[in-house]
């Protein structure tokens, strides 16, 4: 689990970290997904313990969401596509949370 840092909230996304973190073939990848991981992480786990999960549990289903993310490679091919959510700037709103 990253550090905690002094809030919970969703950081405005960074679009050309996602981006980075689908280029399934650029080296830079593996580092996007880290800062990804790193930033999204807390915030996602707090927002499942706000919803009445137990603490193990809510630790399993905020890392289970990171798993599906990478096993339904949500994300790749988003470099290509240019996608992005006008007005929005939040990467959990496009991920269905």
């Amino acid at each position: 689990m990253p550090q905690s840092p002094s809030n919970d909230f969703f950081a405005t996304t960074r679009w050309t970290m996602v981006r980075a973190a689908g280029e399934k073939d650029s080296p830079h990848s593996a580092a996007a997904l880290e800062v990804l991981w790193q930033s999204y992480w807390i915030p996602l786990y707090g927002y499942v313990r706000r919803r009445g999960y137990a603490k193990e549990d809510a630790e399993d289903l905020t890392q289970g969401f990171f798993a599906k993310l990478l096993e339904r490679q949500d994300i790749v091919g988003l470099a290509e596509s240019g996608y992005s959510v006008p007005n929005c700037g939040c990467w959990t709103d496009s991920a269905g949370l």
